[in-house]
């Protein structure tokens, strides 16, 4: 069998893509907070109050990373869970004043590293890009179920 071009392949270039990432939010956002962990910061300031189920169809990751990455952030007291006012059998995730203050810092930051991540690609490439990725992603995550 004759070796395939792996530049045809989407699972390798989005790996590719992910490394990419990976190294340029280390270098521009933060070593101590993840791509993920920002994810849920992320939401929990959008939407104080969500339970982890709920969290988790929000930034569409599954339920056991999401119970690791708030259990993380927990830890470092970024979020807390409390009882929910209207069904005390349940906790609700809110940011603490850290975790707001962090948020804060690392929204200029994320912008500025997809800044440098995107600049190859001109403004329509990459509405374009970030669009086909998206439809690609929902595609997947359809499949899943």
């Amino acid at each position: 069998m004759a070796a395939v071009d792996l530049s045809t392949h989407p699972g390798h270039l989005a790996r590719r893509l992910q490394q990419a990432h990976t190294l340029l939010w280390g270098a521009m956002v933060s070593e101590e907070t993840t791509s993920p962990q920002f994810a849920v910061l992320n939401a929990l300031e959008e939407k104080p109050g969500m339970d982890q189920r709920t969290l988790s169809d929000h930034v569409r990751l599954d339920r056991s990373t999401i119970a690791d990455l708030v259990a993380r952030l927990a830890g470092r007291e970024l979020v807390e869970r409390v009882r929910d006012p209207e069904d005390g059998r349940r906790n609700v995730l809110r940011l603490t004043e850290d975790g707001r203050r962090l948020h804060r810092r690392l929204v200029a930051r994320t912008a500025r590293m997809n800044r440098v991540f995107l600049a190859p690609l001109d403004a329509g490439e990459q509405e374009t890009l970030l669009r086909l990725i998206a439809r690609v992603a929902e595609a997947a995550e359809e499949l899943r179920g």
